[in-house]
Parts: structure tokens; sequence; C-alpha cells
């Protein structure tokens, strides 16, 4: 692997915690199939385009495992963009990792093969070391406390054009993520038409759920990440779509005083939104917000099972009433009739003290449904407490 990094960038990019990072390879073995020789075009665009901070000629792809203070059980591989040249491995990379680890998120830098750009299918090597890291990662989770059903996919530019090929256009069965943050990733429209996927370019039934941030000064990337969006709400596959005003291209995690560095606060928040990273506080309030609809449910079933006091003590008055008029007219009949509903209505409401009838079968399931719910988050909440408790290092 040939480095573009300085020393002191190098220095910066390390990852302050009680741990070092664990770099793992993917292919102890060595990687399936053979790089190709640099063609004239991809040396220029190092030459014109690397930067201090980007890495190239990565032919051993490794993962590096930066573990939170606090995990969560969440892991999130990180792809760095570069164009299948060279990697953008800080701003893109792990200085992603970071900011996971503040969300009590491990993160894992991948660094694919690269460069890759002259062969027929540039995402092809790299979309294998994709999913050989996350079968790696499932592999470890007990080993580092991870959760084997919350393993992500961050990809940055083509990094991000990496995610869609493993999510969607998957030509042979692979180890899927379980869910993709796709940040200003493109190249999967129709070059002509990009309103449209390309050609055999597919979205399936059983994509993961998807997270999707680009600036709208960003060339092809926003109508790529609408399209892509669009595809997922036809098959109603859960996707979030954040398109911001400025931003263009590159940033990552740097902030460029631009609308699009609110990405990850939005990302952080789609998240815990659909359970995928957890915080003690998060599951706190959804548990005390189940244990207000609860309250509410069965007061509106008592209500819907006619159990009113308010309601049947007027009702009984009104009859008492009736019953008084009718004596003092003479209405034999009437009086038989009232007395006979008055007596009926204060028996019912006898009974109803020693406790209330039985539930209509939609509300017994409704309030089945929530407290299984609750139970399940107050499981969660003891798993997570458990997980941060624990807090191995890798």
């Amino acid at each position: 692997m040939k480095s573009l990094l300085t020393p002191i960038l190098l220095a910066a990019a390390v990852c302050i915690h009680a741990a070092e990072p664990l770099e793992l390879k993917l292919w102890p073995d060595g990687p399936p199939g053979q790089m190709l020789p640099h063609s004239k075009a991809t040396e220029d665009f190092i030459r014109t385009k690397a930067g201090k901070s980007t890495i190239t000629d990565i032919h051993e792809p490794t993962i590096t495992v930066y573990r939170p203070e606090k995990p969560n059980g969440t892991s999130v591989i990180v792809a760095p963009g570069g164009g299948y040249v060279f990697l953008s491995a800080i701003h893109e990379g792990s200085q992603v990792c970071e900011w996971l680890n503040t969300l009590g998120v491990t993160g894992i830098l991948l660094k694919y093969r690269t460069p890759t750009r002259d062969e027929a299918a540039p995402h092809e090597k790299p979309v294998a070391d994709a999913a050989q890291a996350i079968a790696l990662v499932r592999s470890h989770s007990k080993e580092w406390n991870l959760d084997p059903s919350r393993v992500g996919l961050l990809g940055f530019s083509a990094g991000g054009n990496l995610l869609a090929h493993i999510a969607c256009d998957r030509a042979t069965k692979t180890e899927l993520p379980n869910f993709g943050i796709m940040i200003y990733g493109g190249g999967f429209v129709d070059y002509k038409d990009p309103t449209k996927l390309k050609d055999g370019f597919t979205v399936p039934q059983d994509a993961p759920p998807m997270f999707l941030a680009c600036a709208h000064d960003d060339g092809q990337n926003p109508t790529a990440a609408t399209v892509l969006y669009l595809e997922y709400k036809k098959l109603g596959i859960p996707c979030e779509l954040h398109l911001f005003t400025k931003g263009g291209h590159g940033f990552g995690m740097r902030d460029n005083k631009q609308p699009i560095n609110a990405w990850p606060q939005r990302c952080a928040e789609w998240m815990e939104a659909m359970h995928f990273s957890l915080s003690e506080k998060q599951l706190g309030q959804e548990i005390s917000q189940l244990d207000q609809q609860l309250t509410q449910k069965m007061k509106e079933a008592i209500r819907l099972a006619g159990i009113d006091d308010d309601m049947n003590d007027k009702k009984l008055a009104d009859l008492a009433k009736q019953l008084e008029d009718a004596r003092r007219l003479g209405q034999m009949a009437e009086v038989a009739k009232t007395q006979k509903r008055h007596d009926e209505l204060a028996k019912e409401m006898k009974q109803r003290e020693k406790g209330h009838p039985p539930l209509g079968q939609n509300q017994m399931e409704e309030l089945g449904r929530l407290k299984k719910k609750k139970l399940e988050l107050e499981a969660q909440r003891e798993m997570l407490l458990r997980q941060q408790a624990a807090g191995k290092q890798p």
C-alpha cells in the first residue's frame, strides 16, 4: 500500500481511546483476482487529484476497528471515496469512525482495494472487500460485544457507489449490511437520462434500509439520490433522503460552514429512530411513551366498555324521576316498565363495581401489542447496559 499521508496528518488521524484501533487483513491468504497495472489516465488522476490525506495502491485490503468507550452493540463499516483510484482515509475515514464512537457505535474503517478504475467493473473488487468485511465483523461479533443484526455500511462518493452495488445491484449472493448510509454517492443512474437507473441496475425487495444525504450543487449526485429514494419508496423499504442547498462534494467530516454539514446529526437521529443505534436515554423515553399509551388505551377501553360512572348515575337519576312521575299520575304500566329498567341498571352498576367486564378482542390485541413492545424495549435497554458495562476492547 502506498501512502500519501504526511507524518503530521497521520499523527492527527490517530484515534485517542483507551486502546489502539485494531487492524485486520480481510483476506489472510490473499484477496481473489489480480490488480491491473496503472494506466496513464489513472496515474494522471492520482497526480492531479490525490491529496496529502489520501492513500492508494491497496492490494491487501484491511479493516481497522475503532471502539467507543461505551459500545451500544451497533457497528458501521466506513468506505471512503476517491473515484476507485485512492481513498480519502481521514475526513471520509478515521474521523468518521471517531464521530461514530461518540454515538456509542463501533466504527470500522474499510481500506478496500484500489485503484480499480481501469477495470471493466471498477466496483467489483471493492464490493467483494466490503462483503468480506461484513462477514468478518459478524464472525467477531461476540468477541467484540457487537450485535450481528446491526452492522451498517457507510459510503462516501465511490464508497457510496460501492454501497449501492452491494445493497441493490448484486450479481451474486453476498453478505448484506443491515442498513446503509450513502453520503454524496452516485454513478448508478443513466448518463444520458439521470432520472433513470442504469440498465441492469435494480433495487431488490430485500435491499437494506438506507439513509441518503447530498448537496444540491453536487452535479448529478442529488438526482441519483432522489431516483434511488423513489425506487425504495415504490417497494416500501425504509429510506430517508436529505438534500441540502449548498455543500458541494467531498467534504466528509469537514465543517465548511455549509448547510450540508448538518448531515451527521440527521444521520444519528435516523439511526436512533430506526433502532440501529441505541441509547439509554432514547429507550427510556420510548418506554415512558408506551406507559402513557397503555394508560390512555386502558381508559379508552373502559369507556368503550360502558364503564362511565357519571353517565350511569345520571341515567339512574333520570329513571328515578320518571318512576316518581308515573306513580304520581297513576300510570301503573309505565311504573312497572320504568322500575324494571331502574333495577336492571342499578344491578349492572353494582356488578361493575366488583370488577371491569372483559374487553373486546381488538382492545385486548392492542393492549397486548403495547405491552409486548414495552417488554422488548426494556430488554433492549438491559442488553445495552450490559454491553456498556462490558466495554471490552477487541
